[in-house]
C-alpha cells in the first residue's frame, strides 16, 4: 500500500509548526496505525532526517497516549478505538492522509504530534480521590451493598482513559466529558461521598483554570471518544455541582 501523509511538524511549544508531505510504500493493512508511523521514522532516520515524535505507551487502548487527529477526526475513523487500535486495512492504497496533534489551548503541543496533557492530571489530583479510614475495624469494601445499576454506571465511567479525544473534538475544547466521567465514578458509589462536595467544586475549578472551554451539548465528545463515555456524566457533574454550592 502506497500513501500520503501529510503531518504537522513542529520543533517545540514556541516554533511555528507546519504541514510537511511523505511519501510511505510497503504499508500492510493488518499494520496498526501506530506501526506504520514507525516505518516512516524508521525510513528518516535511514535518510538522516529527523523522525516524526509522537507520543505512545501501551499499544493496547488502555493508557490513552496515542493522541492524534487522523483526517479530521481524533484517533481516527473507526469508532471506539484508539490511535494504536486503528489498522492501516481502514485506509486504501493511495490514499493521502492528514495526521495533526490534539489542537487545544489547554493542550499546548511538545513536539510535532506529541501534546502536553498534564492539566488533566492536575485536574484529576484537584478531587479524584476517596478518604478511608484503614486503621481499626473498617468494613470490607466488598460488604457495602450498592446498588447494580450505581456499581455499572461508576464502572463504564471509570473506564475513561484521559486520551483528550473529547477535547480535541468539541468546538470549545471542553474537558467536561473527561471531569465529569471522573466525578462520576465517585459520585455514584457511597466510598465517594466523603469528599463529594468539594470534589465536584475542586475539580470543576480547576478544569476552568486550566483554561478549557464549556459544554454546549453537541455530542461531539461522545462519538469520538474511545471508551464511548456517556453525556449524562456531564448531567450528574452539573447537578453534584448545583448540589454543592447549595450546601456550601
Amino acid at each position: 500500500m502506497k500513501l500520503t501523509l501529510k503531518i504537522w511538524r513542529q520543533e517545540n511549544a514556541n516554533a511555528k509548526g507546519k504541514m510537511v508531505t511523505y511519501q510511505l510504500d510497503g504499508v500492510d493493512g493488518d499494520m496498526s496505525f501506530l506501526e506504520m508511523m514507525d516505518i516512516l521514522n524508521e525510513d528518516l532516520n535511514n535518510k538522516g532526517e529527523e523522525p516524526v515524535e509522537f507520543d505512545h505507551d501501551c499499544r493496547e487502548g488502555i493508557c490513552g497516549a496515542c493522541s492524534m487527529v487522523i483526517n479530521g477526526q481524533p484517533h481516527g475513523p473507526q469508532k471506539l478505538t484508539t490511535t494504536c487500535q486503528l489498522h492501516m486495512r481502514k485506509f486504501k492504497d493511495g490514499d493521502t492522509i492528514t495526521i495533526e496533534p490534539w489542537r487545544a489551548a489547554a493542550f499546548p503541543v511538545i513536539k510535532d504530534l506529541m501534546v502536553d496533557r498534564s492539566a488533566f492530571d492536575r485536574i484529576q489530583q484537584a478531587g479524584g480521590y476517596i478518604s478511608v479510614n484503614t486503621s481499626g475495624n473498617t468494613q470490607d469494601a466488598n460488604a457495602i451493598p450498592v446498588e447494580k445499576e450505581n456499581a455499572d454506571e461508576a464502572f463504564y465511567s471509570a473506564t475513561c482513559i484521559g486520551c483528550g479525544a473529547c477535547v480535541a473534538a468539541c468546538k470549545n475544547a471542553s474537558a467536561m466529558l473527561f471531569t465529569s466521567a471522573k466525578i462520576s465514578q465517585y459520585a455514584l458509589l457511597p466510598q465517594g461521598q466523603v469528599e463529594a462536595t468539594t470534589r465536584v467544586e475542586n475539580m470543576v475549578r480547576q478544569m476552568d483554570l486550566e483554561g478549557f472551554g464549556n459544554c454546549t451539548n453537541t455530542g461531539a465528545c461522545m462519538v469520538e471518544c474511545p471508551k464511548g463515555i456517556k453525556l449524562e456524566n456531564i448531567a450528574r457533574m452539573n447537578r453534584e455541582y448545583l448540589k454543592a454550592e447549595t450546601i456550601g
